[in-house]
This record gives structure tokens, C-alpha cells and sequence, in this order.
């Protein structure tokens, strides 16, 4: 490992830097939480991710340090909750990649390119995580790279990566890629007598976004955001396959930008839509967590954890991956931002250009955006 790669306190946690001239980026040493990540275009500044309102707080001993630290993008595995017990594992919520130290290996300047190495050593299914976190001269995006090596049998995985929305009714639009279909959780997320309210219909599918059923008859628009203050919520999508990559996408108008994240769908299966929006009155949340979405590309069994996704696990729609100790797996992903106008009123689609290093972001409007990204990167290994 490597001492000489300095850390700084970031909203109450140690953590490294890695910037170039359009994007800074910090990733805590307790659970790799990707925030504040700063992208800088023409001028303008946009720092998209969320970070927790206790993130200066002395929280409960019992308290994960996953919670604790909470904030912008971390890697899960497993991902969920993991309060049952799989094969004599006991994993915290998000796994020990979100809780526990990493440790620096490197931080490397290389041509155009400025990379962070980060290293786990696992300590319940043993194994090594290996996580690299990119920028790229020219590119307002942060390319993330993770390697599962030595580690043995199911595991399911997953991005958690969380938006900070202003706070005006209907802010953003969220837009994906085709999805096969999308289903609300199987169970509440929250329930008043734990001092937490939820408003899905539990288990209920849908097609479309716009068009999710609730509890009080009909049906919520999810892909306007802000929205539905007071309940914390969340629905599964499963992507539908893509001849390049699947994306997922927040454009504010208003604002003048676009978020957008790419995935090789074939590694992560589905996108985890998390509305959370002062619904939990219990600590360390107290009703403030409020105005955030969680857009996380997983593949899992919604949030539950090891043993329920090894159960809900079918070749039609896998929620784990068999890790293979001698065969290292790997799982790519890229967040970028892109300047708009209001004009831009949503993304309709993300699409390669003719240029080997970009991508063109089309509105529903018909207005197109190019933006300079390395999307072969996610088929790279």
C-alpha cells in the first residue's frame, strides 16, 4: 500500500482526492464513498451527488459506517441489507466494500489519464477488491472500474450511487434506456410503526415510469423528481439488453445540466430507483434525508441482500453472478454530466457518435448534445 497518498477531512471523513482541470472528485477511506464530486463546464460548477445531513454527527455506536458516512457513490457487495444469514456469512448492509477501510495503492498520472487504485482484502467470503477510479483530460465524467478476484460462489453487486435535487416540486426528469419491466418492492420500504412511511403499492409492476401504482388508488409519476415528500420509496427496473450500453439519466433544465450513467447491462442487470424524500423519522434520518434519489445499477433482488437474491436467482433474470476464483470479475460503469440548455427538456436517448470517444445525448425536444466520453471503456477488460 501506499502511505505517501494524502487524505483530507471531506464532510467529516478522510478522504483522497483525484482531480484534473474539469472534474475533482473524493473518495472516502471508510467504505469508498464517491462525494463531493465537482464537475466544472465552461464555467459552470455542478456537484450532482448527495451527501447525508449528519455527515458532521456523533452517531450511535451500533450505528454501519456505511450509514456514518453516507454519501454520492459507493460499491455494495453484496448489496442490500443482508439481515439473513447465507451459508454462515454475515455481511453488513452493503457489504464490507462499503463499510470498512480501503486501502490506497496508487495514484497515477498517465498521458491524459489521472487514476486512484484502491484495494480491499475481504474478510467474510475472502477474497480481493480491487477499485479504480478515473478521469480523463476533455471529459466532465469519472470512469470506475472494479475488480472481484479470488473470491468463490453467488454474490450479487451493485453502484448506490445518490442525486441531490433542488428543492422545487418536479426539478428533474429521470429517463433510462428500454427496460423489460420495472416492479415496486415486494414488501414497504418503511411502515408507521417503525416511524417510516411508504406510498408504492408493494409488488406492483409497471412499463412505464409515469406510471407507477400507490397505495392511495392510481398511480405516481417516478420519473419527476422531486416528489412525494414525506415517503421513502423504491422500484426495480430490469434493463433490456443494448448493443453498446444502457443508461440511465436526471436532466435539469432549469439547472442546465444533465447526469447520466452507462452500464454494460449484461454485468448489471437492473437499475434500483430509491425516492427518498423525508420519509423516515427515525435516527439517524429524523425526517431531513429529504430530496435525494438513488439511481443504482445493481444486479440483485431489489435491496434484500446475499441469501434472498441467491433464492430469487433464474436464468431469465439472474440476480447474482457465480464470482470464479480463477477467473477475476470485473464491472464498469461511467457518471458524467453534460451542459444544456432549457430547451433540453429530457433525455430520450444516449447513443455512440462517429467519433470514437463521444457520445450524443438527444432530448425528447429533438435538441442533440454531444459530449466527449470514453464509452468503450465499459467493455475494456
Amino acid at each position: 500500500m501506499n502511505p505517501s497518498i494524502l487524505t483530507e477531512i471531506v464532510f467529516g471523513q478522510p478522504s483522497w482526492r483525484v482531480e484534473n482541470a474539469e472534474t475533482q472528485a473524493f473518495i472516502s477511506c471508510t467504505g469508498g464513498h464517491l462525494a463531493p464530486v465537482i464537475f466544472d463546464r465552461h464555467g459552470q460548477r455542478i456537484e450532482p451527488l448527495a451527501i447525508a445531513p449528519w455527515h458532521d454527527e456523533v452517531l450511535d455506536d451500533d450505528t454501519p459506517a456505511m450509514l456514518q458516512v453516507l454519501r454520492g457513490d459507493f460499491f455494495c457487495m453484496p448489496f442490500g441489507a443482508n439481515d439473513t444469514i447465507y451459508q454462515g456469512e454475515i455481511h453488513p448492509p452493503h457489504g464490507e466494500t462499503s463499510n470498512r477501510e480501503w486501502q490506497a495503492v496508487d495514484l497515477d498520472r498517465n498521458g491524459s489519464n489521472t487514476t486512484l487504485k484502491l484495494r480491499m482484502q475481504l474478510e467474510i467470503r475472502h477474497g480481493t477488491v480491487d477499485r479504480e477510479v478515473t478521469l480523463i483530460d476533455g471529459h466532465a465524467a469519472v470512469y470506475s472500474h472494479i475488480q472481484i478476484s479470488g473470491a468463490e460462489g453467488p454474490m450479487n453487486f451493485g453502484h448506490h450511487a445518490m442525486l441531490k435535487f433542488p428543492d422545487r416540486l418536479g426539478a428533474g426528469v429521470i429517463t433510462t434506456s428500454p427496460f423489460l419491466h420495472g416492479q415496486n418492492l415486494p414488501l414497504p420500504l418503511e411502515v408507521p410503526e417503525n416511524k417510516g412511511y411508504s406510498i408504492f403499492t408493494a409488488g406492483a409492476k409497471f412499463q412505464q415510469l409515469e406510471q407507477v401504482p400507490i397505495t392511495l388508488g392510481g398511480t405516481t409519476d417516478l420519473s419527476s423528481y422531486p416528489a412525494r415528500r414525506g415517503y421513502e420509496d423504491a422500484a426495480m427496473l430490469t434493463s433490456a439488453p443494448r448493443p453498446h450500453f444502457a443508461w440511465t439519466a436526471a436532466t435539469l433544465s432549469d439547472d442546465g445540466y444533465v447526469w447520466f450513467s452507462l452500464k454494460n447491462p449484461e454485468v448489471l442487470r437492473h437499475t434500483l430507483i430509491w425516492s427518498s424524500n423525508a420519509g423516515r423519522h427515525y435516527p439517524p434520518w429524523s425526517g431531513r434525508h429529504q430530496n435525494v434519489l438513488g439511481l443504482e445499477e445493481i444486479t440483485s433482488h431489489f435491496h434484500y441482500g446475499l441469501a434472498e437474491s441467491v433464492a430469487a436467482h433464474c436464468e431469465a433474470d439472474p440476480k447474482v453472478v457465480m464470482l470464479d476464483p480463477n477467473q477475476p470479475t470485473v464491472i464498469r460503469t461511467i457518471m458524467a454530466v453534460a451542459k444544456i440548455s432549457k430547451e433540453f427538456d429530457a433525455v430520450a436517448s444516449i447513443e455512440p457518435t462517429d467519433h470514437e470517444d463521444e457520445v450524443e445525448l438527444t432530448s425528447r425536444s429533438g435538441i442533440k448534445v454531444r459530449v466527449p466520453l470514453r464509452w468503450k471503456y465499459l467493455h475494456a477488460f
